[in-house]
């Protein structure tokens, strides 16, 4: 009799613990990750749903850009003009890119075409954040609070995989999302090509165009290369940081 009772009590406590492992992991499961959810907040308060219907045309640097997405589907094109007055226009799709000098289509080489396609994705990548933090190689971690000024700070890192993070896989990113208004204001990232650097971002304008919030930073260079990239608000606070340009968005409007 003894023997059944301890043999119907260890299976209750079996069964009970059960129960508690598979909703404790459910419960886990369903909870979004932290970074994840204060970067899906963030994307919501720049624009949200509105960036998968985009239509908007903006002038940055000596180049004229327009940007058309509609879903997963995407048309980017970039317009100059070569060294004779000549104008240049890029095509970037999900179809690849195809190069036009004075209206006439011209052969690319392999090499040449994904060098443009880089460069037309770096502009395109940056105007549109916080969105493109939710591509599928982008890897996010919480690294936890911190202050500017008078405003509190989640700090998010991201990463990338290698496999679909494009040509600049390597570089590392770290976010300020405002804490009260879920705004992306600050932003540093460590990159590896042409020689490497570090660069950090403040938020100095801001216009809602078709929905979206596009933004003007200041581009800062350390003075101090001690610090990490996590502490780059501290460094900024400290005034160990140089302007080294401008990255602004001229022109901007919807383009049909």
């Amino acid at each position: 009799m003894k023997n059944i009772h301890n043999f119907l009590k260890y299976t209750f406590i079996s069964f009970c613990l059960s129960i508690v492992l598979v909703f404790g992991i459910t419960n886990c499961k369903s909870k979004p990750d932290k970074a994840q959810q204060i970067i899906n907040e963030s994307i919501k308060a720049h624009g949200g749903e509105h960036y998968d219907q985009l239509k908007v045309s903006f002038d940055f640097r000596d180049k004229h850009y327009k940007i058309d997405k509609d879903g997963d589907q995407f048309t980017y094109i970039r317009i100059g003009k070569d060294t004779s007055g000549n104008e240049i226009k890029d095509v970037f799709s999900n179809e690849g890119l195809i190069r036009f000098v004075a209206n006439k289509q011209i052969e690319l080489a392999d090499s040449m075409a994904k060098k443009y396609k880089n460069s037309i994705n770096s502009v395109v990548y940056f105007a549109l954040l916080p969105k493109p933090l939710n591509d599928e190689a982008a890897i996010k971690t919480y690294l936890g609070e911190g202050q500017i000024g008078a405003d509190h700070y989640h700090k998010i890192k991201v990463t990338f995989q290698q496999e679909n993070g494009g040509k600049d896989h390597e570089d590392e990113f770290v976010y300020w999302i405002n804490k009260a208004t879920n705004l992306m204001d600050y932003f540093v990232y460590s990159y590896k090509t042409d020689g490497g650097g570090i660069r950090f971002r403040e938020r100095i304008k801001s216009q809602s165009v078709a929905g979206v919030r596009f933004q003007d930073y200041i581009n800062y260079a350390p003075i101090d290369s001690t610090y990490s990239l996590q502490d780059f608000d501290i460094a900024f606070s400290e005034g160990k940081l140089r302007e080294f340009s401008r990255i602004e968005n001229l022109n901007l409007k919807v383009d049909f």
